[in-house]
């Protein structure tokens, strides 16, 4: 086409055939050429941000551009989940997208100000946490099957704690509850540490809760581990049994991938993608998410739409189960 016609057909906001595809191949090529910025959903100092800056000063060093973290933090994860939405889709917003904002809060919330089905271009899965089930040193049961046992014999007795209802750790006790057909009253904490606490002192018996978060008692002999939620073992406690050992089929983790807003053009998705594979292998990144009980999450934008899609039914069920709200 002859370079007259092509300016005045640009000119007059019409298509030339190829040539959009083109300029979208030659920004996702040279991406990033500015700064990026995350959204965090939790606040600073968790397992969460700690994973969440260590892949983005990754993806600073291979790219040689600032990945900046912004927590934005309130209404479990929803405040900055409208804004990773609502952000301009230009390849330099994005932020996490995992089981509580993506899964869990359409059913939790009786209404989203962000629509997780059409509101976000999936990118990349980045890591998965499996739950883990503790119980205090007293407790007189050494393994999974033994607190089943126990459970059965004793309806009622025993409780378990999580640091949040509606959480993956509160949907991972009510599932085990369900799948072995046991009694055990769920005490609600505002975090996992005072659940913690209190499960040491004796006041709660048992305690759901993501691996990072009690893995240092664990480690110190403080409580007991019985199992991990994931359906297989975590490299993390190699010697703690997944649930799905004795209860087939059991897997109820906490995921979390990165999202922008919709209508990010594909070829920047699939660069994006494999910048982003390429820091999670890094082995700073894998040193840090170990030590916080974390596993790199290597899903293509495909796999972890789809993943995300088959979450949330499961979810759904489970918080009708389990009588969670976001009230």
């Amino acid at each position: 086409m002859p370079q007259p016609t092509r300016r005045l057909l640009l000119a007059a906001g019409l298509a030339v055939p190829g040539l959009a595809l083109a300029q979208s191949n030659s920004t996702a090529g040279d991406w990033p050429r500015q700064t990026v910025r995350y959204i965090n959903l939790y606040a600073p100092g968790g397992a969460n941000d700690i994973l969440s800056r260590a892949f983005c000063q990754a993806m600073t060093q291979i790219t040689g551009q600032q990945f900046v973290v912004e927590n934005r933090t309130g209404a479990g994860g929803t405040v900055g989940s409208d804004a990773i939405a609502k952000a301009r889709p230009d390849g330099y917003t994005m932020g996490l997208g995992g089981a509580a904002n993506l899964a869990i809060a359409p059913s939790l919330f009786p209404s989203l100000p962000y629509d997780p089905a059409r509101d976000y271009t999936h990118l990349t899965g980045l890591y998965r946490q499996p739950n883990v089930l503790i119980v205090n040193t007293a407790v007189p049961a050494r393994t999974l099957p033994e607190f089943i046992a126990l459970l059965r014999a004793n309806p009622g007795r025993y409780n378990y704690a999580t640091g949040g209802a509606g959480t993956t750790p509160h949907l991972s006790g009510e599932l085990f509850k369900q799948r072995t057909g046991t009694e055990m009253p769920f005490v609600q904490y505002r975090g996992g540490a005072p659940a913690l606490v209190d499960l040491m002192a004796g006041q709660v018996q048992a305690i759901f809760d993501n691996l990072a978060g009690p893995y240092g008692s664990i480690r110190d002999g403080k409580v007991r581990a019985l199992a991990v939620t994931s359906p297989e073992r975590s490299p993390v406690l190699p010697d703690v049994p997944a649930m799905a050992e004795f209860l087939p089929g059991f897997d109820l983790t906490s995921w979390n991938g990165m999202v922008a807003p919709a209508g990010l053009p594909q070829a920047m998705v699939l660069r994006i993608a494999e910048l982003s594979h390429r820091a999670l292998q890094s082995p700073e990144v894998v040193r840090v998410f170990t030590e916080n009980g974390a596993t790199p999450w290597l899903a293509g934008p495909e796999d972890y739409a789809a993943y995300t899609r088959a979450q949330e039914p499961l979810m759904r069920q489970l918080v009708k189960l389990s009588g969670a709200s976001a009230g």
